[in-house]
């Protein structure tokens, strides 16, 4: 990279390494305890700190190279890193050249402002002679060029418009080079979503109208849509980027911003962490999605916004394999196959063990043909997933051999005191030391499925790539290995009966795999299904006789349930009995239909089950009850809905029902209960339930009882009296009943927390998830309703209120009909 600065001719520097480092006269030092800690736990950000500024306190030259060397090389492109090592070389005349060099390796991969910045400063700090113009201009053109499209990067813009406009000129011709070129950077400028923006398009206006007012408007109105339009996508980037870029505290030292703004830590993926990988996924669509409607000749400046988006990205997002990967595959989208395969590699370096990442690097090298590059791939990523496989085995047994321990501790307690295992403390320690053995256990479990899956990904590779014998070899590799699971066999077996038609092979992998996973069920449920694939009847029967007993019965189930499949759709009637037999001796609390069952069921049809059992009928029961507490536990969130209007009533089938059954249901008889059936949509739905209620007297009048029902007296029928009109224009009843009514028990005067019928209700609505309209915060329109000022009135109150408040006539939408037909009209 030739970059415009003025140097000195030195010898290039070698990177200070750690063999360099002199040795320690009497004991470790805090610095080179430090480092060997580090390289150990390369991702503690903590110890980074400390031993950057280990070797800053120390004022070193050595020192702060060895570490600043480490630490950007754990965290590359790390900026305020750089600027800070830089900065070292540049309070001696005599080492610009050694700050130059690291100039010369940050600058072209760095997606910074603030170090592009920070070298715009040191080029116009040594270039102070008005014959060097040119060489701070190339500069501002160098750093503009890398980082001109980033929205901090607009008080570069104005520095760059500031430096050319107090350029001197000696003539009419080099006044208008200044001119030209000024509009030029004001063109580039205002068509960006700077975070100047603003002023930059004033300041230009302001030019134009200096030098011509006629040509001032015509330039405007060209650049006004790109303006606008980039105005527009800088309100939309803010939203977007201001979770991701946390602005820095001024009062944080250095080494504090150094970490908590700068250096990434490893994801443990909670929900916040996802959040953030959303977050930023986000805002990467919206930056390929051209906001800016850059047309095809501007292509190369959006596919240099979006690279620089990208770079910034990995920064931040080091230690996320997703975001690395959507970096990649933008890249190879616009045809930049090296530039997206240098992406795949630093993504690599920074997480050796991401599968995503190595798996595509793969694809991008077989596509190239390059096979050798790919055996060295996967050798690589073998040797980590192998790493980490030990380090948990190592784990796991020193939690195992520590839970033993404790169990002998309090097995020699209890035997000094017979009351010890009362003790709830000593069984809490014994089981938690359990609980934690076996989740590492599992997740040993799962680490070596997925070292699995490279080597059957590797096998296939070479069958694809190299033919049959380079994935025999490549098995033969496998098989020598500590952490082999039966996957492995599994796959080599079935690569060598479909790709190579030998049956014979395939068996005897099968059997390989057999001397070392014959208890993992899963291995031997897949054996026994080829050979029954193979109609190979005599060696599935073997094999199953020969593992069936090895199995405790509540892991052989699966098995027997396979083997019987079998000998119900391909064996004799005798073998079948021998086989039910034996299972029922194995199994003697499974009832003698559902074995029976299964022997005339076929595709998952069992007419038994649904036509004489009943067992459609109760999936269906269990599948609405399911539904009917789903929408009853919504209903917890939502606000009381009892005294409301329409729509907390139940349909008419549940109100049919209540009217069928009577007194029980708390409705009234007679001509009462006939009227809660007209509004019961309002009634029954609002209404607590009673029990033992007795009947209701006989009201006067339907009429009569209607004109209590709209005053707010009290109703005559029982059910009738509280009916829907009641409900939605009065206030709740008292609980205590009236003098005179029948007292009903105490422990029915306890009213459900949800009316039957509105949990019926709430059971038939959709779920919340399928909801996609407009959502309201209720917290925000309670405080609007309770903040609101209702001016007061001191007319007297009239009958019906008008639709509008304040006097004013409602509006007239009839037809128009001349300039004097309306008879509202008012004449001032």
């Amino acid at each position: 990279m030739n970059v415009p600065v003025k140097t000195e001719a030195q010898d290039d520097v070698v990177p200070f390494t750690n063999t360099d480092l002199p040795a320690p006269e009497s004991s470790t030092s805090e610095f080179d305890s430090l480092n060997a800690h580090l390289q150990e736990n390369q991702s503690d950000t903590e110890a980074w700190r400390r031993f950057v500024a280990c070797a800053e306190d120390s004022g070193e030259t050595d020192k702060i190279r060895t570490a600043y060397e480490a630490l950007l090389k754990q965290y590359p492109n790390t900026s305020s890193a750089q600027i800070s090592y830089i900065n070292h070389f540049l309070n001696r005349t005599n080492t610009f050249t050694q700050a130059e060099e690291l100039f010369k390796r940050f600058l072209k991969a760095s997606p910074s402002v603030e170090l592009l910045r920070f070298y715009l400063t040191y080029v116009r700090r040594i270039n102070t002679d008005p014959t060097t113009r040119d060489t701070v201009r190339k500069a501002y053109e160098f750093a503009l060029g890398l980082v001109g499209q980033d929205r901090d990067s607009g008080d570069m813009w104005a520095d760059y418009i500031n430096f050319l406009n107090a350029g001197p000129v000696n003539s009419t011709w080099e006044e208008q080079q200044k001119m030209d070129a000024l509009r030029k950077v004001y063109t580039r400028a205002v068509q960006i979503p700077l975070s100047n923006i603003e002023a930059l398009w004033s300041d230009y206006e302001s030019f134009e109208t200096r030098l011509n007012r006629i040509t001032a408007k015509k330039f405007m109105s060209d650049l006004s849509p790109a303006y606008m339009q980039a105005r527009t996508a800088l309100r939309e980037l803010n939203k977007l980027t201001s979770p991701l870029f946390p602005p820095a505290t001024d009062n944080v030292p250095a080494q504090a911003q150094l970490l908590d703004h700068h250096l990434p830590t490893v994801p443990i993926f909670m929900q916040s962490e996802r959040q953030l990988v959303g977050k930023w996924k986000a805002y990467l669509k919206w930056e390929e999605s051209n906001p800016l409607v850059l047309e095809e000749r501007d292509r190369g400046a959006l596919h240099t916004r979006i690279s620089l988006v990208y770079k910034k990205a990995v920064v931040r997002m080091r230690y996320y394999p997703e975001i690395w990967f959507m970096a990649y595959t933008w890249t190879i989208s616009i045809g930049k196959q090296d530039e997206a395969a240098s992406i795949l590699k630093s993504g690599i370096d920074a997480n050796p063990a991401s599968f995503v990442l190595n798996f595509a690097y793969i694809d991008l090298l077989e596509n190239k043909k390059e096979y050798q590059e790919v055996h060295k791939v996967f050798e690589k990523f073998l040797d980590v997933l192998r790493e980490q496989l030990e380090a948990l085995q190592a784990d796991a047994d020193k939690k195992a051999a520590g839970a033993s321990v404790e169990t002998t501790n309090g097995e020699a307690e209890t035997d000094k005191n017979p009351f010890a295992m009362d003790d709830p403390n000593a069984s809490f320690i014994t089981n938690t030391s359990s609980s934690l053995d076996s989740v590492d256990t599992d997740e040993l479990k799962e680490r070596k499925k997925e070292y699995a899956l490279v080597w059957v990904m590797y096998m296939r590779f070479g069958r694809r790539a190299e033919g049959v014998k380079s994935s025999r070899g490549i098995f033969a590799k496998a098989r020598k290995g500590k952490f082999i699971p039966w996957e492995v066999f599994e796959a080599a077996a079935l690569m060598e009966y479909h790709c190579s038609g030998d049956k014979d092979v395939a068996t005897r992998i099968f059997d390989v795999g057999m001397n070392l996973h014959a208890k993992e069920k899963d291995f031997v449920l897949r054996y026994l299904g080829f050979l029954i694939s193979l109609n190979d009847e005599n060696n599935a029967r073997a094999l199953f006789e020969r593992v069936i007993s090895t199995f405790p019965p509540e892991q052989s189930r699966a098995l027997w349930e396979r083997w019987s499949r079998y000998e119900y759709q391909y064996g004799d009637f005798e073998a079948v009995q021998k086989l039910e037999k034996r299972m029922m001796e194995i199994f003697p609390n499974d009832p003698p239909i559902k074995r029976f069952a299964q022997r005339y069921t076929y595709l998952n049809i069992d007419a038994i089950a649904s036509r004489d059992i009943g067992a459609s009928m109760a999936k269906k029961e269990e599948f609405d009850r399911r539904e009917r507490d789903r929408g009853v536990s919504a209903s917890a969130s939502m606000p009381n809905l009892n005294g409301s209007g329409s729509g907390s009533g139940p349909g008419p089938g549940s109100l049919k029902r209540q009217a069928d059954d009577g007194p029980s249901s708390g409705s009234g008889s007679g001509p009462g209960s006939g009227r809660n059936r007209r509004d019961g949509d309002h009634g029954h739905g609002n209404k607590r339930q009673r029990g033992l209620s007795p009947p209701a007297r006989r009201e006067k009048s339907r009429d009569t009882k209607e004109g209590r029902d709209w005053e707010g007296g009290g109703g005559g029928g029982g059910g009738g009296g509280r009916g829907g009109r009641r409900a939605r224009f009065s206030p709740p009843p008292d609980s205590k009943p009236p003098r005179g009514k029948h007292q009903e028990p105490k422990e029915e005067e306890k009213p459900p927390t949800v009316p039957s019928t509105l949990s019926w209700f709430i059971g038939q609505l959709p779920a919340p998830s399928t909801f996609d309209g407009p959502v309201f915060r209720t917290d925000d329109l309670m405080n609007l309703f309770r903040n609101a000022v209702i001016p007061s009135t001191s007319k007297a109150k009239s009958p019906p209120p008008s639709a509008r408040s304040g006097g004013r006539p409602p509006p007239d939408y009839s037809p128009y009909q001349g300039p004097r037909s309306n008879p509202r009209s008012v004449r001032y």
